[in-house]
Formats: structure tokens, C-alpha cells, sequence
């Protein structure tokens, strides 16, 4: 029998009846290798929708049990031993995400095939010889990892219309023989990596790809010395101009009855290709136009990445707190600092209920003094430095703002106020005040008033901690963040769009220096950040692979 003392996770998350759990690194494996596995108390999370057990060696297998999760979307699996995985994962059919990369699997199982929701697969790094048949079941995949296996190639059935959805193909690093002229039959493939493999034929088919856009052959010794040439130096479209060119000859060249039929039917789709490629072409310059890419870099992936604690005293004032970095955000341009204060101030008034649900606030990371602490303070004790004001007590600045309020409602003769002054009330009664506290003990943020002029982004600015809070749900502070999040993307793409426009255009007070190149794109980069109670022990990371999940079609978002 488990002995949950030793898994705290699982029991916070049982009682607290949690969505996400985590569990990774050498004290986890220390428990795995003691316990002979995983504590059977986690296939009883039935709520679970995010599951992440990783750099576990000692996990070789995973327990049959694991088809009661069945609220799982996301199941993270990745750098452990696991030598295969149970036919009954068919029973996930809430599933979107399974990562199995960097394990000793020699073969997957036949259940996956089943998992109807399923978007993105990765089994890379495994010794993997081949891929299920049946996978075009999955008709909601758009992103395939293979690469670092053994598989020679592809089921029959890979190639079908069916994986109308499928975008992203990487395969490479394995010992593909053969890629089949049918692989024009995937429809949104706009990535294929299949370098370092065993081909030496590329499929002129490959041409009638519509949305191809980066190909990667390199590593493969093919019969064609000039296309192996330019396979390892050219562009994309000057080797699928090249196959197209290559198609086009074999076409004349032809002969008999059965390749006559052959050029036939290509012939029939160059001219239906032909048709639809202005219309294509049309349609994903829309869709580059319309595009915003957000990357995600992984908590594990940041030694030095920040994690935020939070005290126990804080469950009984504003107990949700969701935070991550964000990189890449132009402020610098025109006015785009003024319209991102703009979109924060209208998420505040909107999705936020006037910040009664929640609270978001920013800070320019260069000035955040780490680790940080998200605490309680008596109002006389919690003193900061508000924005545009000078270093005051809580209690000092609630006056200040009542005083105010009370002088603008004589002045313009109504009852309503506006800034600060009406956020107010929800402090109303409260003996605790919620506080975010640097290293030094001086509070950044003051939710859901106000935070430090001490750590305020400016036009500078070119990192952003993001704070989002509530005393609602946990949910609430990802929905909001995963709005604020989209809302940058739009901004940011919206500056990188006018960058060569001068700053006078009725925005801007100055005129524009030429941007850089790392200026003009508008990728976003965001670097997950842990929140953790006062033992360590995981409360939440943001973003998980279940956020910024919202169907936004022209969202990107890269993990």
C-alpha cells in the first residue's frame, strides 16, 4: 500500500482537487525506484486533465490503471525509462497531447490509434522500428515527432486525407528507405524533417504539397547529385520548383499503358494544382499576415528560472496566483507601451469584473530583486511605492485614494470614480492585505490596487513578469492570463506591422529609429514560472500544455 506521506503531491492534489500535477526530477525517481513505480493513489485523480511525470529513470512501466484518468488532456511522459505503454491508454479520449520522448520504447501500442482528439504526438528519441497502423484514425493531429528511432518508414495508411489537419511532420534521424509520392495527399503540411535518413529518391509529388513551406532532407545520400546539392544549401521553393521541373519531364518521358495512366493522373492534378495555387498563395499570405507565433520555453529548460513561493496565509485573503515571463514584447516603438496599458486597463474593466476577479499587474524583470514571496501584510505594515507616488503604508494610500475620490465627486457632481479609486471597496473589511515581496522585503504588488513604481515596465523594457491573482478560481487566473497573453501577440503583431511608419502618424510624439531585426518580429517568447508552496512542493506552472489551448485560429503557440 502507498504511503502518501512520501507523495505530497498527490495527496495536495486529491484534497485540493486539483487539475495539474507534476512530478519530476531525482527525488521523484528516488520514490519510484522505492515504491516499484508510481503510488497507485494517482490513477484515483480522476479530475486530472494535465499530467507530467519526467527524468524519472527508474520508471520503466506505467500501470493499467492509468485508463481511469480519463478527464486527462495532456499526459507528459518524457526522459524516463518506460519500455512501453499500456493498450488501454484508447480509454484517454479526452487526450490532445502525448509526449513519450526519451524513453526505451520499442514499440507503441495499437490504443493510440483511438484517441480521436489527439493533436500532438511525440515519440522522439526511442528505438521506436514502427509507427501503429491505423494512425490516420487520428484525424486531429497537426504536429508528428519521430525523429531519433529506428523506423524505416511509414504505415500504408499514413498518407491519407483523413490527417486533413496534419501541419508539422518530423522525422528525422531515423532509417527511412522510401517516402511515397502519396504525401501530397496530406493537405496542410507546411513541415517536413526527414534528415539523416536512408533516402535516395525524393518524390516530385512532394511539389503538389500547397502549403509546404520548410522542408529539411539534409543527411541523406540521394541518387540526384544535384538535388542533394541543393538540398543541403537551397531554400524550399527552389527545390520544390525543382521537382516540379523534374515531374514535368518524366511526364513527357513516359510511356506504356500503365505509366501513360500514371502521367495521366499526375498531369490531371498539376492542372487542378495549378487552378488552386493562386488561390492558395492568396490564402496563406493571408494567413502569414494574420499569423502570431508564441513560444513556450519549458520551466526544466531554465536552470535559473524564476519560481515564486507562496505563503500559507494567503488561502484565506486571494489565494490564486498564476505568473510567467514574457520576451519579445516591443514597447519601444510609436506608441505601444501606451497601447498596452490601454488593453490592460480594458481586461481589468472587462474579463477581470473592475478587478473583483481578478487582478493582472507587470513588471520589468531587470528590476525584480528574486526569489519572490506572494504573502500577507497587516495594512500599517505593508508598506510600497506606488506608481507615481511616493513610499506610503497601505493604510496611508487607501486614505490618500478615499480623499481623492471623495474631492472628484464634489468636483464633477457624481457619485461614480474612476482609476484606483474604485477598487476600493474590495479591501473592505480585510485585516490581511496580499502582497508580492522581492528578496530585499519590498513589495512590488499591491493586488488589486496597485503595484511599485520601483519595478514599472517602460518603453525600455524588454523582459515582463506577468502576475495575475484572484480569489476566485485558479482557472480564472489562467483564462485571464491566457487573454492578456493574446492580446500582446495582437499588439505586438499590430507594432511589427508599422515599424517602417514614422512616429508622427497622430500616435507616436517622435520620429522612429530603423528597428532591428529582433524588433521587427512580433514572436512572442514565454518562460514558464513556478509558483510553490512554503515546502517546495508544486502548486502550479503557467503556461502548461492545457493553456493558451483557446481556439484562436491565427494563434500559434510553439512548445
Amino acid at each position: 500500500m502507498d504511503d502518501l506521506e512520501k507523495w505530497p503531491e498527490i495527496e495536495k492534489a486529491a484534497t485540493g482537487k486539483r487539475r495539474e500535477l507534476v512530478l519530476q526530477g531525482p527525488a521523484v525517481d528516488k520514490r519510484v525506484s522505492s515504491n516499484g513505480g508510481l503510488a497507485s493513489a494517482i490513477y484515483s485523480l480522476t479530475l486530472l486533465n494535465y499530467l507530467e511525470v519526467s527524468q524519472c529513470p527508474s520508471l520503466t512501466e506505467l500501470h493499467e490503471d492509468i485508463q481511469h484518468l480519463t478527464n486527462l488532456q495532456s499526459l507528459i511522459l518524457c526522459r524516463n525509462k518506460l519500455a512501453s505503454i499500456p493498450n488501454v491508454v484508447a480509454n484517454l479520449k479526452s487526450l490532445k497531447v502525448l509526449d513519450l520522448s526519451v524513453n526505451n520504447m520499442k514499440v507503441l501500442p495499437e490504443g493510440i490509434t483511438q484517441l480521436k482528439e489527439l493533436n500532438t504526438l511525440n515519440v522522439s528519441c526511442n528505438s521506436l522500428e514502427v509507427l501503429p497502423e491505423g494512425l490516420s484514425q487520428c484525424t486531429k493531429l497537426s504536429t508528428i515527432n519521430i525523429s531519433k528511432n529506428n523506423i524505416t518508414g511509414f504505415p500504408a495508411d499514413f498518407y491519407s486525407e483523413r490527417l486533413d489537419l496534419l501541419s508539422t511532420l518530423v522525422a528525422s534521424d531515423n532509417s527511412i528507405d522510401r517516402l511515397s509520392g502519396d504525401i501530397h495527399k496530406l493537405p496542410a503540411l507546411k513541415v517536413l524533417d526527414l534528415s539523416n535518413n536512408k533516402l535516395s529518391e525524393i518524390p516530385s509529388d512532394l511539389s503538389d504539397c500547397p502549403k509546404l513551406k520548410e522542408i529539411n532532407f539534409k543527411g541523406n545520400k540521394l541518387n540526384d547529385k544535384r538535388l542533394e546539392k541543393m538540398v543541403n544549401g537551397c531554400q524550399t521553393k527552389s527545390i520544390l520548383d525543382y521537382l516540379r521541373g523534374k515531374g514535368k519531364g518524366r511526364q513527357g518521358e513516359d510511356g506504356g499503358d500503365v505509366d501513360g495512366g500514371r502521367s495521366a493522373d499526375r498531369g490531371k492534378r498539376q492542372q487542378q494544382r495549378k487552378k488552386k495555387e493562386k488561390v492558395a498563395d492568396e490564402q496563406d499570405e493571408v494567413d502569414e499576415l494574420n499569423k502570431m507565433v508564441v513560444r513556450v520555453l519549458h520551466v526544466s529548460d531554465a536552470p535559473t528560472a524564476l519560481t515564486v513561493k507562496v505563503s500559507a496565509e494567503v488561502k484565506d485573503v486571494r489565494p490564486y496566483l498564476v505568473c510567467c515571463v514574457v520576451r519579445g514584447m516591443n514597447l519601444k516603438s510609436g506608441n505601444a507601451l501606451k497601447r498596452f496599458l490601454v488593453a490592460q486597463t480594458k481586461l481589468h474593466d472587462d474579463l477581470c469584473g473592475k478587478r473583483t476577479i481578478a487582478t493582472i499587474a507587470t513588471h520589468d524583470v531587470q528590476l525584480l530583486k528574486t526569489p519572490l514571496i506572494y504573502d500577507v501584510k497587516p495594512p500599517t505594515q505593508l508598506k510600497i511605492v506606488p506608481l507615481a507616488r511616493k513610499e506610503m503604508t497601505a493604510v496611508e494610500l487607501i486614505r490618500h485614494l478615499q480623499l481623492e475620490a471623495d474631492e472628484l465627486r464634489k468636483q464633477k457632481k457624481r457619485q461614480n470614480v474612476t482609476g484606483l479609486h474604485k477598487y476600493l471597496q474590495i479591501l473592505q473589511g480585510k485585516t490581511l492585505y496580499p502582497c508580492l515581496v522581492d528578496a530585499e522585503g519590498h513589495v512590488i504588488s499591491f493586488p488589486p490596487i496597485t503595484n511599485s513604481d520601483k519595478t514599472k515596465i517602460k518603453k525600455t523594457t524588454k523582459e515582463l513578469f506577468l502576475e495575475v491573482t484572484s480569489a476566485t478560481s485558479l482557472q480564472t487566473c489562467k483564462d485571464v492570463m491566457d487573454a492578456l497573453i493574446v492580446k500582446m501577440a495582437e499588439l505586438n503583431k499590430f507594432t511589427a506591422e508599422h515599424q517602417e511608419e514614422v512616429g508622427s502618424d497622430g500616435e507616436g510624439d517622435t520620429p522612429q529609429e530603423p528597428a532591428s531585426s529582433c524588433e521587427t518580429s512580433s514572436e512572442l517568447i514565454i518562460q514558464q514560472v513556478r509558483t510553490v508552496d512554503q515546502d517546495g512542493n508544486l502548486k502550479v506552472v503557467y503556461p502548461s500544455k492545457t493553456d493558451l489551448s483557446k481556439d484562436v485560429s491565427n494563434l500559434t503557440v510553439i512548445w
